[in-house]
């Protein structure tokens, strides 16, 4: 299996609209009090603001999108921080026939490369409490707990 992971081509639209339709699935599955399902997470103008960040990825794996991956890059500076440089992982989302095969490690090796090659000081990310598959990955690839949300409904 050839994963590639490469940026975001106008082509590649449905198959990241499936991608992400069934990750908001997951979370409407988890908690159906704050999320619902929606067909049209990504619309086309949505999409194409994502193609020109050049921050939007796919998982290439011989010629079908398995994955998305979205990040931005934060400034943090204020009085109670020290000033840094982070990537922030938006997005990571893998299609489910496709889970458990290394795409989100393919994901990593690129957010890595694009840390390095931007100067920033680390990378970040927020994983929903209930993706214990997501966290665990995470773990395994040194990410560990910074802050905790929480709620009281």
């Amino acid at each position: 299996m050839n994963i590639l992971v490469r940026n975001v081509e106008k082509a590649d639209y449905q198959s990241v609209r499936r991608i992400m339709n069934q990750v908001q699935e997951m979370h409407v599955a988890w908690r159906p009090d704050i999320y619902k399902s929606n067909e049209n997470l990504i619309s086309e103008d949505v999409f194409d603001l994502m193609i020109n960040s050049g921050n939007a990825f796919v998982a290439d794996v011989d010629g079908v999108v398995a994955g998305v991956l979205e990040i931005t890059y934060k400034h943090i500076e204020g009085p109670a921080h020290v000033t840094r440089e982070v990537v922030f992982i938006d997005t990571m989302a893998v299609d489910k026939e496709y889970r458990g095969r290394g795409i989100g490690h393919q994901f990593f090796e690129k957010v890595r490369e694009l840390k390095d090659s931007s100067g920033s000081d680390g990378i970040e990310l927020q994983v929903n409490a209930m993706n214990h598959a997501a966290y665990e990955m995470y773990k395994e690839c040194g990410f560990t707990e910074k802050s905790i949300n929480m709620e009281l409904l």
